[in-house]
């Protein structure tokens, strides 16, 4: 195999996240990523800093894609609006794209400050989405846990197929995202 031309960090991280979409974080290696590249694996290292190297720079991609999907979607709408519009491209970012949202899923390093900032950019969105219910700080902090919760919640059951009753489940999602914000506006009254 030789040198393949344009490739490039961002190539590999990409060839990267589609591997570990079509067969699972477990299968991401160095050895597996330069088969499908059509590289040998030495030749990785002239663009990633190894398996850790590389599942870091998949995590931030990861991280960057699911905030931008979410922030797109919810900006210019309020309240209820913004908490469906969050939920649904969450849920339909996970549906499309398993391996990367897994990713997503894990805590950054204390030490990885870049990672810390781009995780924290999606907390940031949710608690924008949630600013309209004048919420104090530690009801704010409830709440975004309560939501990031239930979406990932269901997310892993679906995932897992969880949903076999004959009811449409994005008619059941929708059923959890109103109950969520129905006890929004049942506990802090305007």
């Amino acid at each position: 195999m030789s040198h393949r031309v344009g490739l490039d960090k961002a190539a590999v991280v990409e060839a990267a996240a589609k591997l570990v979409d079509e067969e699972g974080i477990e299968a991401l290696s160095l050895s597996r990523l330069a088969e499908r590249l059509g590289v040998r694996t030495p030749s990785l290292y002239n663009h990633i800093g190894g398996l850790p190297g590389l599942k870091q720079e998949l995590t931030r991609s990861c991280l960057r894609d699911l905030s931008e999907t979410i922030t797109r979607a919810s900006v210019g709408k309020s309240r209820a609006d913004a908490i469906f519009a969050f939920s649904d491209a969450y849920l339909a970012y996970a549906r499309k794209a398993p391996g990367r949202y897994a990713l997503t899923q894990q805590a950054p390093s204390p030490s990885d400050q870049e990672t810390q900032a781009i995780a924290r950019k999606i907390i940031e969105v949710i608690r924008a989405i949630l600013a309209p219910y004048n919420l104090s700080e530690e009801e704010s902090i409830h709440a975004i846990r309560s939501l990031r919760s239930i979406v990932h919640g269901f997310i892993s059951l679906e995932a897992a197929g969880g949903f076999a009753l004959p009811v449409d489940r994005d008619v059941s999602f929708h059923w959890l995202i109103n109950l969520f914000i129905s006890g929004l506006n049942d506990s802090h009254k305007q």
